[in-house]
């Protein structure tokens, strides 16, 4: 889990005690956002009433006899009345139901950045490097010890070329390498793998918290690549770890507009200017756990990429709770007593956290969950509301409606206490726990690091759902429902490619 960037999934990782676990939130639910779930599904409900009547209607009529359609024909002109009224109640419907259902919108493929070799960070290299910069007090290179030790993380992720000199080469120049080769990197495999050529591209929209350049990281893409003049373009910032999410709702939104054309979104996040050097512990977090990584999707709206494309987006849902000031100032960039700058993390994190996924689980609820699910969820909901019986509430099985799960590697704790809150089972929180081991917190691109893994372990197959749910400062939780389109394959130079063999490993506490 994030705050703006680095931070936020830091506190989950390794700071937990019983008084910051993660509050059960599937034992007290608001109505309203019950309520907020069943609007989203009552807006498509014209739509989900039209097709069983035209099923209907087909029905019927592969059951009429030739007598009876001659019959029809004859009786319908000499009714000329009853024939111009059915044309236009049919050719009305068809123009509404054409006008208002959204545009689909498909995942035509992802890449995610590998970085090479020569960045790894093991451990002891880790802990040689903070001790040699001369920043830290014994207190603190001790503190960060212990959170590397129960952090999750493995002896194979990567810092960028700039942490690994002593000492760290901090600049704009080395940050933009950086962005440069994470960004680059990802684009060069997905352009690669699609066969798309940059051109094609009519919506970018770029993800990075904590390093906002002019001109812009969507604009370096842009020069780069050479894309064309009149291309939607968009940079979020200071977003966190949902902002992945956020941006593939934004290029959503923007494919609904703008017809038969292509959308990019890149996510990432920047350590090199964003290093913290201080000795404040709940600042120092961040420096354990997150490491070098991006990911770009390539979304299409058009109808003749179905058959390539591996995924449909079915639903996204968002949840911010920056109304209240505890979330908003959760996870905060700011500068310690000695004027250095990090992200601070507060001790509120986990319980706000919570709060927001119980919200969002909430809203999410009554579109993807079976019915009969939905009756036993919503029938103790109104007996304890309305008539205040203290009946136990109903917890949904989330199992039932998706059948893999991308959980923000943020930290090792979160991950725990999802399993435990949604009752899920070792195997659906296995991509999560491998890719924070592999590649550490990424970030907005984790959950397309566990997408990747899933799909290289070779268990994704046609019609299956995946439910990607992510954290954020401000503060945030949104998810992101995909159904497969067909038997889902590792795309080339896939980030686990030459490693999937040796996974899952045992993370012994």
């Amino acid at each position: 889990m994030d705050g703006g960037g680095p931070g936020g999934g830091a506190t989950v990782g390794v700071q937990i005690h019983h008084s910051r676990r993660l509050p059960d939130f599937l034992q007290s639910v608001k109505l309203k956002y019950v309520k907020l779930g069943y609007h989203y599904l009552i807006s498509h409900l014209f739509t989900l009433c039209l097709v069983p009547v035209m099923i209907i209607v087909i029905i019927q009529a592969s059951q009429l006899h030739p007598n009876d359609v001659r019959q029809l024909w004859l009786h319908l002109q000499y009714n000329l009345i009853s024939v111009i009224i059915c044309s236009v109640f049919i050719v009305f419907g068809s123009t509404v139901y054409i006008m208002t259902r959204p545009r689909a919108v498909y995942l035509v493929d992802y890449a995610c950045f590998r970085a090479p070799d020569s960045l790894k960070a093991t451990y002891d290299k880790f802990m040689k490097h903070s001790r040699l910069t001369g920043d830290f007090d014994e207190s603190s290179l001790e503190f960060q010890r212990k959170i590397l030790e129960r952090s999750g993380l493995g002896d194979e992720t990567y810092f960028p070329e700039a942490m690994h000199q002593v000492p760290p080469q901090i600049s704009m120049q080395a940050a933009r390498e950086e962005a440069e080769q994470v960004m680059f990197g990802a684009l060069d495999s997905l352009f690669a793998n699609t066969k798309v050529k940059p051109k094609e591209i009519g919506v970018l929209v770029v993800n990075c918290s904590l390093f906002n350049p002019t001109p812009s990281l969507s604009a370096m893409i842009v020069n780069k690549y050479k894309l064309r003049g009149n291309i939607r373009s968009f940079n979020l910032g200071g977003m966190g770890c949902s902002a992945g999410v956020i941006a593939v709702d934004l290029a959503k939104d923007m494919l609904q507009v703008h017809g038969n054309t292509y959308a990019v979104v890149v996510s990432t996040e920047n350590i090199t200017q964003n290093w913290y050097f201080g000795n404040k512990k709940s600042m120092l977090i961040p420096n354990c756990l997150f490491r070098v990584g991006g990911s770009a999707t390539l979304l299409s709206n058009k109808s003749g990429d179905r058959r390539r494309a591996k995924y449909k987006l079915v639903h996204v849902v968002r949840t911010h709770k920056g109304a209240d000031d505890k979330a908003f100032r959760c996870v905060y960039q700011e500068q310690d007593d000695k004027g250095k700058t990090g992200v601070s993390l507060s001790k509120d994190l986990m319980a706000i956290a919570g709060g927001a996924l119980k919200t969002n689980i909430t809203t999410l609820g009554p579109l993807v969950l079976p019915i009969s699910e939905q009756i036993l969820f919503f029938a103790t909901l109104v007996i304890k509301k309305l008539f205040k019986k203290n009946v136990k509430p109903y917890i949904p099985d989330f199992k039932l409606a998706f059948d893999h799960f991308c959980i923000h590697a943020g930290g090792r704790a979160v991950i725990d206490e999802l399993e435990k809150n949604l009752d899920l089972q070792p195997v659906h929180v296995e991509a999560s726990r491998m890719t924070l081991h592999r590649f550490g917190n990424t970030s907005s691109s984790s959950i397309w690091y566990e997408l990747a893994y899933t799909e290289a372990k070779g268990r994704i197959r046609r019609g299956h759902r995946v439910w990607q749910i992510a954290f954020g400062s401000g503060f945030k939780c949104n998810s992101a429902v995909w159904e497969a389109l067909r038997n889902v394959k590792p795309s080339r130079n896939g980030p686990w490619e030459d490693c999937i063999d040796r996974y899952p490993v045992n993370l012994a506490s």
